[in-house]
C-alpha cells in the first residue's frame, strides 16, 4: 500500500512519443493534481513552452525530430528558460548517458522501467524545492551575499535612479589576489572559508543601502549608491586596508590576503552591461599595481593595457620628425617658462604697481629675508640635534622573529650587479630565519635567471620571484609581499650591499615601538667619478644630518626607498603605488598620517652605487623633484587634518611638503626686488642695516656649517676622503645648490604639463663596480 502525496497543484510538460507512456504518467500526475501539457518531441516541447513555462519538464531522450538532449540544450542555452527544472525520464540508462543528461543541465534522471510512486515524489521535490541555476540564485550559498542576478537587477534599478539627479553613486568590484593560489594548494573548500570571513568585512562601516554580492566567478561586487565618489573611495580604501591587515583561516592555515578593487561611478551615459564592464577594466588596473588602493574607471583605460602605457604610435613620419624637435627644445623651454615665472613677472608685477604709487619691495624684501633667516635657522638646528648619537636598546622587545627582505630589481639594466648583491645578502648574520626575494621583472627570458635558480638551489634562504607584467618597483615589491614569511622586511634596491648586522639592529628598533626603520644609504664607489664623489658627500648630509636631525626636530621620520625595514602587517595594509614618481615617500605620508612611527638610523649601513656622471643625476633629481610635488599636494592636507600628529608635527609637515616646493621659487627673488630697487627706481641699499647684515652673516655661514655636520657626522670610509668634502662645498656654492633648484623649479612645470617619466639609472657593468 502506498501512501498518497499531497496535491501541489503545479504545471507540468510531460514530453514523450510512446502513447501508453504518455496515457498512465499523465493520468497519474492529474490524480495528484497537476495540470499537464503533453508534446510528442522536442521541437513541440519548445513551442509548449513558448505559449506558457511550466513548472517542471518531464521528457524521455529517444524522440523523432528533436532528441531529449537537444530539448535539454536549447533550454538551458536560453535564459528565459534555463532555470526550469527537467527530469529526464528515458530507457537510455547506461552510466554516459545519466551523466550525459547531468552535464546538459538534467535536474534528475529516472530509467525506464520505473515505479509511478517514485515518479511522482520526484516530481514533489523539484516543484517544491526547484534547482536553479548558479548564477540564477538570489543568494551566494557560501557567504549569503547577493547572487549574481539579483545583484544585477538592483544596480539596473538602482542605475535608473541615480539618472534623475543626486549623488549617483558607484559600483565596485573586489578580487583577492592569492585566491587563485591558495585554491591550488588548499582545494576549492578554501575559497569558501575565506569568502565567508571576507563577507563579515565587508559588512563593517556599511551604509544603510549598500549592497554586496559575489558574482560566478567568485569576485565580490558592490553598490554604492547615493555617495560622492570621494567619499566612495574613502570607503573602499578602508574596506582595502582591512581586509589586507586580517589574517584569514583557510583548513589549518593562516594567510594573509591582497584586495584589489576597480569602481566606476553610476553615470547616465552607460547600461547596467556598461558598468559592470568599467568597473571590471578598473579592476584589471587595480590588480595590476597591487597596491590595495582603489583604482576608479577612466575612459582613458580603455586603451591602456593594465599598469602600461597607451597604445598607439605615430601615423606619419612628420609626426614623429615634430616629436623629435620638441623633445630637443622641451627642456630649453621649460627652464625659460621657470626664469618667465621666477624672475620677469615679478620684476613688472613690481613696475605695474609701483606706477600706480605702491613700492611693494621694501614688505617684501624683509619677508624674504626672515624666510631665509628662518630656513637657515632649521637647517642648523637639524645639524645639532643630529650631533647626538641614539641607538636602539641593547635588547629586542621580543625574540628575533623570522626576518624577510625584498630586493627590487629591473633586468636587463641591474643584471650585471644583481649577483654580487645576492652575494652579499646571503652574508647577513642574523639571529633567526631569514628569507631573501629578488623580485625582478624582465621583457625577455635572460640567462641570469638560470644563475638566479642555481642559487635558490645552493641556498633555500633565496627565492628569485620573476613579477610578470611588472614595469615598476612598486609592482615587484607588492607582489613579493605574498610571499614574505618574516614579521618584518627589508627593503632594498639591486644595488645595495647591507651590514651583516643590519636585521639584528632594524629588529632592535622594531620591536621597541616602530613601524618602520631609515637606515643610512652610504656610497661604495665614491672613486667612479667626479659626481660620484659629490653624491657621496651629499648622501652622507642626508642620512647622517639632514634624515636623523629633521626626524628629532619634528617627531617623525621618512622611509627613504631603500635600506628600510617595516613590519610586514604595516607594509601589507599601506603597500607601494606604482604610479607615484616616489612611492617611498607616499608611503612615509600614509604612514605618518596614520599615526605610525618612522626613525632614521644613521648606523643602519647598506652601501649603494652613486650615480657617476651629471646627466644620471639631472634624471634621477627630476624624478625625485617631481615625485615630492606629487607627495606634497595629495598628502599635505590629510596629514594637517590627521589626528594622530601633533602641532609641532604639523608643522614639519607643513616644512617639509609645502615649503620645500616653495623655496626654490623664494630663493630667486631678491633679484627682481633688487632689478626693481636699483635699475628701475634707482634707489640707494644700505646693505650695513644691522638686521640685515646679522642675517646675512647667518645664512652665509650656514654653507660651512653643515658641511662641518657633514664632516663630523660621516661614516668613516667617507670621512677619511676630506678633499671629497672641500670639492662638495666648493662645487655646491658655484653651481649645484642652485642647479637642484633648478631641477624643482622644472619639475613644476613637467607636473603641470603631465609629463610624468620614470627613467631607471642605468648601471655600470660588473666590470666597473
Amino acid at each position: 500500500m502506498t501512501t498518497a502525496l499531497p496535491a501541489t497543484h503545479g504545471s507540468v510538460l510531460l514530453v514523450e512519443d510512446e502513447e501508453p507512456v504518455q496515457k498512465l504518467v499523465t493520468v497519474a500526475l492529474r490524480r495528484d493534481g497537476y495540470e499537464v501539457t503533453l508534446a510528442s518531441n522536442g521541437k513541440e516541447a519548445l513551442e509548449r513552452v513558448g505559449e506558457a513555462t511550466p513548472d517542471l519538464i518531464v521528457s524521455d531522450i529517444t524522440m523523432p525530430e528533436m532528441d531529449g538532449f537537444e530539448l535539454l540544450r536549447q533550454l538551458r542555452g536560453n535564459p528565459a528558460t534555463n532555470a526550469i527544472p527537467v527530469i529526464m525520464l528515458t530507457a537510455k540508462d547506461a552510466t554516459e548517458d545519466v551523466v550525459a543528461g547531468l552535464n546538459l543541465g538534467a535536474d534528475d534522471y529516472l530509467a525506464k522501467p520505473f515505479r509511478m510512486v517514485e515518479l511522482l515524489a520526484r516530481v514533489h521535490a523539484k516543484i517544491e524545492r526547484p534547482s536553479v541555476p548558479k548564477e540564477l540564485v538570489p543568494r551566494d550559498r557560501q557567504t549569503g551575499l547577493f547572487g549574481e542576478r539579483l545583484f544585477r537587477e538592483h544596480v539596473e534599478r538602482e542605475l535608473a535612479r541615480a539618472t534623475h539627479g543626486g549623488s549617483p553613486g558607484c559600483l565596485a568590484y573586489l578580487e583577492l589576489d592569492e585566491m587563485s593560489r591558495i585554491c591550488e594548494r588548499l582545494g576549492a573548500r578554501a575559497e569558501g572559508e575565506i569568502a565567508r570571513q571576507v563577507a563579515e568585512l565587508l559588512q563593517i562601516g556599511a551604509g544603510r543601502l549598500e549592497l554586496a554580492g559575489r558574482d560566478a566567478s567568485g569576485r565580490f561586487t558592490l553598490l554604492l549608491p547615493d555617495m560622492s565618489l570621494e567619499v566612495a573611495q574613502k570607503r573602499l580604501g578602508l574596506l582595502a586596508v582591512r581586509i589586507a591587515g586580517q589574517t584569514f583561516t583557510a583548513g589549518r592555515e593562516r594567510v594573509r590576503l591582497t584586495p584589489t578593487i576597480g569602481f566606476a561611478a553610476l553615470a547616465p551615459d552607460a547600461s547596467a552591461a556598461q558598468l559592470h564592464a568599467r568597473a571590471q577594466i578598473a579592476l584589471s588596473h587595480a590588480a595590476a599595481q597591487l597596491d590595495i588602493h582603489p583604482v576608479r574607471y577612466a575612459p582613458s583605460m580603455e586603451t591602456l593595457e593594465p599598469g602600461g602605457e597607451a597604445h598607439g604610435k605615430p601615423s606619419r613620419a612628420a609626426g614623429t620628425r615634430a616629436a623629435t624637435i620638441w623633445n630637443s627644445l622641451r627642456l630649453p623651454a621649460q627652464i625659460a617658462l621657470t626664469l618667465l615665472f621666477a624672475l620677469v613677472i615679478p620684476f613688472f608685477f613690481y613696475v605695474a604697481v609701483g606706477a600706480l604709487g605702491v613700492d611693494l619691495t621694501p614688505p617684501l624684501y624683509l619677508a624674504l629675508v626672515l624666510a631665509m633667516f628662518g630656513t637657515a635657522i632649521l637647517i642648523s638646528l637639524e645639524g645639532v640635534l643630529a650631533l647626538k648619537r641614539v641607538d636602539p636598546p641593547e635588547e629586542p622587545g621580543a625574540p628575533y622573529p623570522t626576518a624577510s627582505a625584498i630586493i627590487a630589481c629591473l633586468l636587463p639594466n641591474e643584471a650585471p650587479i644583481i649577483v654580487e648583491t645576492i652575494e652579499a645578502f646571503l652574508r647577513v648574520e642574523y639571529p633567526g630565519p631569514l628569507q631573501i626575494i629578488l623580485a625582478y621583472n624582465t621583457p625577455r627570458d635572460m640567462p641570469i635567471e638560470a644563475v638566479l635558480q642555481e642559487i635558490a638551489q645552493r641556498d633555500p634562504r633565496f627565492m628569485p620571484l620573476r613579477v610578470e607584467g611588472s614595469t615598476s618597483k612598486a609592482q615587484n615589491i607588492n607582489t613579493a609581499l605574498a610571499e614574505v614569511r618574516g614579521e618584518f622586511v627589508g627593503i632594498f634596491d639591486a644595488d645595495h650591499q647591507p651590514d651583516p648586522d643590519s636585521f639584528t639592529r632594524a629588529w632592535r628598533w622594531l620591536s621597541n615601538g616602530y613601524d618602520v626603520v631609515q637606515g643610512h644609504c652610504l656610497v661604495r664607489n665614491g672613486d667612479a667619478s667626479w659626481v660620484a664623489r659629490l653624491v657621496a658627500v651629499e648622501f652622507e648630509s642626508f642620512y647622517t644630518v639632514s634624515h636623523p636631525g629633521r626626524a628629532r626636530l619634528h617627531g617623525f621620520g621618512i622611509f627613504g626607498g631603500s635600506n628600510g625595514y617595516w613590519k610586514t602587517d604595516r607594509l601589507r595594509r599601506t603597500r607601494m603605488r606604482g604610479w607615484m614618481l616616489t612611492e617611498d615617500i607616499d608611503s612615509s605620508m600614509r604612514v605618518v598620517a596614520d599615526g605610525g612611527k618612522i626613525i632614521s638610523d644613521p648606523w643602519l649601513i647598506s652601501r649603494e652605487l652613486a650615480t657617476v656622471t651629471l646627466k644620471q643625476v639631472w634624471t634621477q633629481r627630476m624624478r625625485w623633484a617631481q615625485g615630492w610635488l606629487q607627495v606634497s599636494y595629495r598628502h599635505i592636507k590629510p596629514n594637517l587634518q590627521s589626528p594622530h600628529l601633533s602641532w609641532r608635527q604639523k608643522f614639519g609637515i607643513a616644512h617639509l611638503l609645502a615649503w620645500r616646493e616653495i623655496y626654490p621659487w623664494i630663493s630667486l627673488q631678491i633679484f627682481p626686488i633688487l632689478a626693481y630697487k636699483l635699475w628701475w627706481r634707482g634707489d640707494a641699499i644700505n646693505w650695513f642695516v644691522p638686521f640685515f647684515f646679522f642675517t646675512t652673516l647667518l645664512m652665509l655661514s650656514n654653507g660651512p656649517a653643515q658641511i662641518w655636520f657633514t664632516y663630523h657626522l660621516a661614516h668613516p670610509e667617507i670621512r677619511r676622503h676630506k678633499r671629497w668634502f672641500a670639492a662638495y662645498y666648493l662645487l655646491s656654492v658655484l653651481f649645484y645648490i642652485e642647479w637642484k633648484n633648478v631641477i624643482a623649479r622644472v619639475a613644476h612645470i613637467k607636473e603641470a604639463m603631465g609629463e610624468r617619466n620614470w627613467v631607471v639609472t642605468p648601471r655600470p657593468r660588473a666590470k666597473e663596480v
